[in-house]
């Protein structure tokens, strides 16, 4: 019964999310507004993601995990969401730096650093049975694959298709907005929410994972036997 109406919230928040990125695409904004959306919005994951540690450290259960969870990532996918959006809409009014990069190759990455998101999301869900935004928290760990070579290739893969994003309109702002705000703010959810909500729902299991396999940057997967710290130092 729980997880049911657990499964209708999360449906239902993606829709209504989905409806308000479309909203506030087609909305015409101020100077301000638009600010207020793209930094703002950013800026206000930080709190989002402080309230959202105190309330799982509160009471550290599976249980409470999948509550907070779904309301910590439904906030989140509207502040990123409306954030993005406005800033890929509003561009060209931030080109005060041109960067001299070929549209057509910065198209070809953001198709190359698009499919690749794609391909996390599809490795998140058949090896971790679950999807993005805690549409379905995953049912077990995802180790391998892009996961056995670093923990948030979702991320990573993401913040790689805003950079190309960035290139493509040929905006240095929008690749330091990126680069700097958004990632920022992005491992700060990692850092601080996420990796404490794994550690409760799988528990020795992710802090082994965690320990052999790196936070962002990825790297080969550890040989049995073969220390982080041996693997580190070649």
């Amino acid at each position: 019964m729980q997880t049911g109406l657990l499964t209708l919230i999360r449906v239902s928040a993606f829709i209504a999310t989905v409806t308000l990125w479309r909203w506030a695409l087609q909305r015409s904004f101020s100077p301000g507004g638009n600010l207020l959306c793209i930094v703002g919005s950013v800026l206000a994951v930080f709190p989002v993601v402080w309230i959202g540690r105190r309330l799982l450290d509160r009471r550290p259960t599976p249980e409470r995990v999948a509550w907070v969870t779904t309301g910590v990532h439904g906030v989140l996918m509207v502040l990123f969401g409306v954030a993005i959006v406005k800033a890929i809409q509003t561009a060209d009014a931030w080109r005060a730096l041109v960067l001299p990069v070929p549209r057509p190759l910065g198209l070809i990455l953001v198709v190359v650093t698009g499919l690749l998101t794609l391909l996390t999301v599809l490795n998140l869900a058949v090896r971790g049975l679950g999807a993005p935004f805690a549409i379905a928290l995953s049912r077990r760990l995802a180790t391998d694959w892009l996961y056995g070579r670093t923990r948030n290739p979702m991320v990573l893969a993401t913040l790689a298709w805003l950079v190309a994003v960035g290139l493509l309109l040929q905006s240095a702002a929008f690749v330091l907005w990126a680069v700097g705000l958004v990632a920022a703010a992005w491992i700060a959810f990692l850092k601080v929410y996420e990796e404490r909500e794994l550690e409760i729902r799988f528990g020795s299991a992710y802090l082994a994972y965690k320990e052999k396999t790196p936070f962002l940057w990825p790297r080969a997967p550890l040989r049995r036997g073969e220390s982080v710290r041996g693997h580190v130092g070649r």
